[in-house]
């Protein structure tokens, strides 16, 4: 019998959002009779939710020390030393890292392993627009150029994220290929039956913000711009499912607001449900889920036109794109609450596009034919 090809997928950590969502998709997905899979991680901090313990209890998990968010030069080189001893227990074919500091120690421990090892890096989005300052840009460029010559296959989950790492001097052609979210979505619960489990009143329509509550993701931007049509339309209320580092600024932030904070929820279906536009105010995206899973719901979207995002939202087709600005945002929300029939339109077009270019199966086999073709 033909021995499996093993694969170990290194992420800093699971954390709700969607590089999680792909790798645990990913693992259940892969043929188990072809593929042997291996998930080495860190911790959450206090502030995220483990998708691995809120929504993949059936993936198994190697957790390390101080592979978690924060970057600390004596916890790092222990973190190359235990992942390289994984390594050595597992002995894998192929290395896929995932995210910028799990990519750092996922990489550095399989060269040091074995030059033999295959190793994949998949760039969920990148660390080269809104993140840092110029300088820290810089070297975080200069890092990625030089982690580029050791991996064999640079993986980007949208056209765009290929092309500006390109333009940044990352990786060859050669080496990078596009494999876009695979996506699935549960059965949606009626309408009425959604807003009495989150608590959400009225019949007015709902404007919701699903996601991390982190800097990159703007909370500051989606209050003002909430607060904006607040002013002229008193009958809407607004969501945010998520949590992290900025909830309770966030909070403080919409106090006087119609607004609904609902905290990580795992029944992502219920608030699409109740919910007529999501709304997206970051400051850059890879392939946004969150976009993904309203068209997938039919509900037409509002988003920042950054990073990846003209990927998903085909702009006055499947929802509205605007420039990164509170009153921009305001705008093209006030223009599809103000239109729900050219909204509903939007939303069915939207599902339409994402079922047809994110499903499941195509980045399964992708991901699939990709493994194979590195060790041919």
């Amino acid at each position: 019998m033909t021995r499996r090809i093993r694969v170990m997928h290194v992420i800093a950590r699971m954390n709700v959002g969607g590089p999680a969502v792909l790798i645990a998709s990913t693992m259940r997905g892969l043929n188990a009779d072809e593929f042997d899979c291996r998930l080495v991680t860190g911790y959450c901090a206090e502030d995220e939710a483990d998708y691995l313990l809120t929504q993949a209890p059936d993936i198994s998990a190697t957790r390390i020390d101080g592979l978690g968010r924060s970057i600390k030069p004596w916890a790092d080189a222990s973190s190359v030393a235990a992942v390289m001893s994984q390594m050595r227990e597992f002995r894998p074919d192929i290395v896929h890292t995932h995210t910028a500091k799990a990519g750092v120690v996922g990489r550095t421990a399989a060269r040091l392993v074995s030059r033999d090892i295959k190793v994949v890096h998949t760039y969920h989005g990148h660390l080269l627009h809104g993140y840092f300052s110029p300088a820290k840009t810089r070297v975080v460029t200069g890092l990625e150029r030089s982690l580029a010559h050791v991996t064999d296959r640079l993986v980007s989950v949208a056209e765009q994220v290929r092309d500006d790492l390109l333009a940044a001097g990352i990786g060859r052609p050669s080496q990078h290929e596009v494999i876009l979210p695979g996506v699935d979505l549960g059965p949606l619960p009626p309408r009425e039956e959604a807003r009495a489990t989150l608590g959400i009143t009225g019949s007015g329509p709902v404007v919701t913000m699903m996601g991390r509550i982190t800097g990159i993701k703007r909370p500051d931007r989606f209050a003002a711009a909430a607060r904006l049509v607040a002013a002229s339309r008193s009958d809407v209320t607004f969501a945010v499912a998520g949590a992290g580092d900025q909830a309770d600024a966030l909070a403080d932030l919409v106090s006087d607001l119609p607004v609904h904070i609902l905290g990580w929820r795992d029944d992502i279906e219920t608030v699409l449900a109740a919910s007529d536009v999501l709304v997206l105010t970051s400051d850059n995206e890879g392939t946004p889920l969150s976009l993904i899973q309203a068209g997938l719901a039919g509900i037409p979207v509002v988003a920042t036109n950054v990073g990846a995002v003209r990927t998903v939202v085909d702009d006055g087709i499947t929802g509205v794109l605007c420039e990164p600005d509170s009153t921009a945002v305001a705008k093209s929300l006030e223009r599809l609450l103000d239109d729900p029939i050219a909204a509903s339109a939007m939303g069915e077009r939207a599902r339409e596009a994402m079922t047809s270019r994110f499903g499941m199966g195509r980045m399964i086999i992708e991901h699939e034919n990709l493994y194979r073709r590195l060790l041919a």
